[in-house]
């Protein structure tokens, strides 16, 4: 990881800008000068970790060696600083290679830029994972679905105080990256008569704790979303967030209280929102980003294929032109949407905050009609193992796993419309 002292304030240019000659670049700009060469190993492998179903850890350690993977710790604990439009800009780029690594290390740069806005790891709790970061990759990702729940419902996970540790006990599904992660901050309700919903820091390696190798997706399949089940998992009380009742002090379990006045600090709009909106906009850039990945190699497919009863490639007709044109049009207007509202987003605008579920929904959907496009202007060939372009179709159709549903996001979308509706 990129460190710099606590004390300094490092110059941090607007993102994608580049330093003038002879200056030194930021640690922002240092990262995204390492992409095209991780992009490129990322993508030398991608097909292999597809087939095998295997979690893609070099392509992982090249993120983290050139300081991708902690691009938005904050520079206060000596990070980057990276903002939301630092974070698309890598994630499409990093979707390109592999969408698997992108979707892993989305969840790890989300984590750091929550901690950057609210505080709410205890200090020690963050020292100690920025230490690791600085040592190796450290994934981290929040544990929150569970088998057969619903939205709104407390998690069926339990945590038992015990009169020294809280002790976690329950599973949770879809947890990508579930097998190499560091730090998994597991939703669970207490056994109180009264149960309280908190968030708990769980090691990776603790005890009573099981990764159970359920993910076997059509498409993301090296992001090992697996299980995870807990037996038992012992919490210490500092590690435990977010469970004080209302009106009390810090009682056991009950973390920094930061997390209130960095949401305050945030501007008028709320934490979780914030939150929402980062993972709404990253998970989007990924799939635009497989999608560009898809329109490349069909970009050299029409360059190179002639059919036997024409005498000039694909590319020289005019159908598909205007096909690819159709398909680069569509990813325009995706990126400049997810770049646009990303930009809005660093300014706390509550009105692009708001737009990002709705964005996420039609980002992907561009981006899978887009590969399907292609698939369908290439005829078998787009569907061959030897080729890469089935993998993308798998791998975007895969992206919905991390959508809200389209009803919930439309009516909520819809609800928005009436509302502003009434008020004139």
């Amino acid at each position: 990881m990129s460190t710099v002292a606590a004390d300094q304030s490092p110059a941090t240019p607007s993102p994608g800008s580049v330093p003038s000659s002879g200056s030194v670049p930021s640690p922002v700009a240092a990262a995204l000068a390492g992409l095209p060469r991780v992009v490129d190993l990322l993508a030398a492998r991608a097909e292999e970790h597809d087939r095998d179903a295997t979690f893609p850890y070099q392509g992982i350690e090249a993120v983290h060696e050139a300081g991708l993977l902690t691009l938005t710790v904050a520079a206060r604990y000596g990070g980057p600083g990276g903002t939301l439009a630092d974070t698309v800009q890598v994630l499409a780029q990093l979707g390109r290679g592999d969408a698997s690594v992108a979707v892993v290390t989305a969840f790890t740069l989300l984590q750091h830029a929550e901690q950057a806005r609210t505080a709410g790891w205890p200090t020690a709790g963050y020292r100690r994972l920025l230490t690791e970061s600085r040592r190796g990759p450290a994934l981290v990702n929040t544990l929150r679905a569970e088998p057969g729940s619903r939205e709104g419902e407390p998690p069926a996970t339990v945590a038992r105080w015990d009169g020294e540790v809280w002790l976690l006990t329950g599973r949770k599904t879809y947890c990508t990256g579930a097998e190499a992660l560091a730090w998994m901050a597991v939703t669970a309700r207490t056994d109180e008569p009264e149960p309280r919903t908190g968030t708990f820091l769980v090691r990776g390696e603790s005890e009573g704790l099981e990764v159970d190798p359920t993910w076997d997706q059509v498409g993301l399949r090296a992001s090992a979303g697996h299980d995870v089940v807990l037996d038992g998992v012992r919490v210490p009380a500092e590690l435990a967030l977010g469970l004080n009742p209302p009106g009390s002090g810090a009682g056991r379990g009950g973390g920094t209280g930061k997390g209130a006045a960095g949401s305050a600090a945030a501007g008028a709009v709320p934490a979780a929102e914030l939150a929402r909106a980062w993972h709404d906009l990253a998970l989007s850039a990924v799939a635009v980003g497989v999608a560009r990945s898809a329109q490349d190699w069909l970009v050299r497919f029409l360059h190179q294929r002639t059919p036997a009863n024409l005498t000039e490639p694909l590319g020289s007709l005019p159908r598909y032109r205007c096909a690819l044109g159709e398909i680069e049009a569509q990813l325009i207007g995706a990126e400049e949407l997810v770049r646009g509202l990303a930009a809005r987003v660093d300014l706390a605008e509550p009105d692009a905050v708001a737009r990002t579920g709705p964005a996420h929904l039609l980002a992907t959907r561009a981006a899978t009609a887009a590969v399907q496009q292609a698939v369908s202007l290439t005829g078998n060939p787009g569907l061959s193992r030897r080729h890469p372009l089935e993998r993308y179709l798998r791998d975007v159709l895969s992206s919905r796993v991390h959508l809200a549903p389209d009803e919930a996001v439309l009516e909520a979308a819809g609800r928005a419309a009436l509302a502003r509706g009434a008020r004139h």
